[in-house]
């Protein structure tokens, strides 16, 4: 089992934040060091991070959730989440690989209709299911907007 503490985010962890996004594949638009947690070894490298993400005044989302290869299946993801919720107003949204909705839903996460998402995510779920047609991009694992009240 992974040894490891959780704590905001310094401006200095940025670089580390960004390869970590980089290494996981997902969304590196909007890192701000300011709304991430992460997760830190103890030779404090950045093992893990998560943010919540503002779209507007009334949008928000948990976002950048990442784990480095190495540490992942140790409750990395779960320690990041679940300190993420405790602070966070609700609703609260997320996009995510439609394989992912069973992690998410332990949570109280709920898939939702494109017609309940938000203007933001209704935007980026069109345009994702028209990169995956096109591309045949993760076919068979779409995207999901996920939404927890």
């Amino acid at each position: 089992m992974a040894t490891y503490t959780l704590r905001p985010a310094l401006e200095t962890d940025l670089p580390s934040i960004k390869e970590l996004i980089y290494l996981s594949e997902i969304n590196p638009m909007g890192l701000d060091w300011k709304r991430f947690v992460i997760a830190v070894n103890p030779k404090r490298e950045v093992i893990g991070c998560g943010q919540l993400k503002p779209h507007g005044k009334d949008v928000l989302e948990l976002a950048s959730l990442a784990v480095h290869p190495e540490y992942r299946n140790q409750g990395v993801a779960r320690a990041i989440i679940e300190r993420l919720l405790a602070d966070s107003p609700r609703p609260l949204y997320l996009m995510c690989r439609s394989r992912l909705e069973p992690l998410y839903a332990k949570f109280g996460f709920r898939a939702i209709l494109h017609d309940q998402m938000p203007r933001y995510f209704q935007r980026i779920s069109r345009l994702a299911g028209w990169v995956e047609t096109v591309a045949r991009f993760g076919e068979g694992d779409g995207l999901s907007v996920m939404k927890l009240q």
